[in-house]
């Protein structure tokens, strides 16, 4: 498991084919393997999908017959044969991307194997008959639910099964870790090396494992200066940074024995659900990590659209407070 730390790959689709290689290299062909593919089919979106297609060779192409299907052609192996995809060539047709050495040399394989022949896969349509399959715009709001919902399941697991009353996340005991043990590293975006420990307060965390020695030669946090991609252990919450101890508090349901190999702490642009701060119970007076008073002139900040909430029709109680 590799954290990519974005719900969408449309910012960085050269770090995306690296996970997806990453990935795909610990498969033992021995099991049948199912590859489900992103719903971002148009544009750049269809040349990634030509791209994944060129390097992992599958016998078989699921392709949705669905509303607005004759957007995208169908992805014969002929179509995949000759089209350009985003870092690769096909038949015939001249590079779509000037790429940098590095990116260059870790398709040049995969070109030469693309211009050979043609693939052998089969093709299969499906159409699903149940409605509004396929509406624009839908899926990005029911992936928002369902990703909240699954956030909030992994930190059901902290919880006490034996209890039988559900504990505030605040009352649970976290894990301390020194600033050394670890390295971090912001996914999403460029922070200064002075709003790290803010950026990291009270954010969900990819708990990691990079194959270089820690090495800390000051007493601050180690900070990573590239994104690696590397072994993903689980997930957590950093809960409070101890700034005098130099020390991380963080919650996760991992066990002891898996985070003793975690040495790295990756931040993407994932968010912990709203209700885990605002439903906190036994909290009295003003709630941690939460305000009314910010000021939205700032860079990178702005208020949300009324249109992301237009169809949120659907609402669930947050019993992992």
């Amino acid at each position: 498991m590799v954290y990519y730390g974005q719900t969408s790959c449309e910012q960085d689709t050269e770090r995306y084919l690296d996970v997806v290689k990453y990935v795909f290299s610990s498969y033992r062909k021995e099991v049948p393997l199912v590859i489900n593919t992103m719903g971002w089919v148009k544009g750049e979106g269809l040349l990634l999908l030509i791209d994944i297609i060129r390097l992992l060779s599958p016998s078989h192409i699921v392709q949705m017959d669905v509303y607005d299907w004759k957007a995208m052609a169908p992805l014969t192996p002929e179509y995949v044969h000759l089209t350009p995809g985003l870092y690769t060539k096909g038949k015939q047709q001249s590079k779509c991307k000037q790429l940098g050495m590095n990116v260059a040399e870790s398709w040049k394989s995969l070109e030469g194997e693309g211009d050979a022949s043609i693939p052998e896969f089969k093709l299969l349509y499906v159409h699903p008959e149940f409605p509004r399959a396929g509406i624009a715009g839908e899926a990005r709001v029911h992936s928002g639910i369902l990703r909240d919902m699954a956030i909030l399941g992994y930190l059901g697991q902290l919880q006490y099964p034996d209890i039988g009353v559900v504990l505030p996340l605040h009352s649970l005991v976290p894990y301390q870790v020194p600033f050394s043990a670890v390295a971090v590293r912001v996914i999403h975006t460029d922070v200064a090396p002075t709003n790290i420990m803010y950026a990291l307060n009270a954010s969900w965390v990819g708990l990691c494992r990079i194959p270089d020695e820690i090495r800390c030669h000051t007493e601050g946090p180690v900070l990573l200066t590239q994104t690696p991609v590397c072994d993903c252990l689980g997930f957590g919450i950093v809960r409070g940074v101890d700034m005098e101890k130099k020390l991380y508090h963080i919650l996760t349901p991992v066990p002891p024995e898996n985070l003793r190999q975690v040495n790295c702490l990756l931040l993407g642009n994932v968010s912990i659900p709203n209700c885990v701060f605002v439903g906190q119970q036994g909290i009295e007076g003003e709630i941690p990590y939460v305000t009314s008073d910010y000021n939205y002139s700032i860079l990178g900040s702005g208020k949300l659209k009324k249109k992301h909430f237009k169809r949120r029709e659907y609402t669930f109680e947050c019993d992992y407070t």
